[in-house]
């Protein structure tokens, strides 16, 4: 996790950035606190140019709309000509038949290096039958059969979010427990995960090993913002986390 982490912090890399409105400052100001640099950028007219100058690109649909959909393909197509990675964030994807489309139209265009989301997200890409609730999934089931078979389907790195994190890389499956529930309170907090797992993804290491230091991190960040003793709910949260997003491994884990 060191390694990556210090990697990211000395290279900067530029991860662009087509994500929801409602994430933007929040998700670049994350990731520059984590060692990153973002660029959000979803304009059709440039969306196959900037991964040229980028080393990831992150698409998240959140609130996704027709006119950006080509630009999604594009800017996806663009990275995996580059060979830089590409990480899809499927928001809400089982909420509407059009969000399911958008995703199967992104799909079946760009191979993403990775796919995170929540529970309910990810088992609706795999066919596996789950409660949601607009973009939250509140459902139980198997997290793990969820990873293997969406890992599987797209030849991806399946991420699965939720008190417990599922990896599965397809041939790895890793469970990180990291994290606090001031995060599922907090609008955005899983965008962000998406952009930094995007930044450790640049680095050059293992897949397992970057996917789970993304995860274990950010989690770990959580704690340690949220055990700050002027921390008393989501809100005070906020800036701490920002905050603990940029220390160290070894100052989080001395808490």
């Amino acid at each position: 996790m060191n390694e990556i982490v210090k990697q990211v912090r000395e290279e900067a890399p530029l991860i662009h950035h087509l994500t929801n409105q409602v994430v933007m400052n929040f998700t670049a100001n994350g990731l520059l606190s984590f060692g990153g640099a973002p660029v959000m950028a979803k304009a059709e007219e440039e969306a196959s140019v900037m991964p040229s100058i980028a080393d990831g690109v992150l698409i998240n649909i959140g609130t996704i709309t027709a006119s950006e959909i080509k630009a999604m393909i594009l800017a996806g197509k663009a990275a995996n000509k580059k060979g830089i990675p590409v990480v899809l964030d499927p928001v809400g994807v089982a909420a509407t038949s059009f969000r399911t489309e958008v995703v199967k139209e992104i799909l079946a265009e760009v191979k993403p290096t990775a796919i995170k989301g929540n529970a309910g997200e990810l088992a609706h890409l795999a066919g596996i039958p789950w409660q949601t609730k607009g973009v939250e999934s509140i459902g139980n089931g198997n997290a793990v059969e969820i990873a293997v078979k969406v890992a599987e389907a797209y030849q991806t790195t399946a991420v699965v979010t939720g008190k417990t994190d599922i990896i599965c890389t397809g041939k790895d499956v890793i469970r990180n427990e990291t994290g606090h529930p001031f995060l599922a309170k907090v609008t955005g907090a899983g965008c962000l995960l998406g952009s930094v797992l995007t930044a450790c993804l640049t680095t050059n290491h293992s897949i397992k090993e970057q996917a789970l230091t993304a995860v274990k991190f950010y989690g770990l960040a959580a704690e340690y913002a949220a055990s700050h003793p002027e921390v008393h709910g989501p809100g005070t949260f906020i800036p701490r986390f920002i905050d603990a997003l940029s220390f160290e491994v070894e100052e989080m884990e001395r808490r």
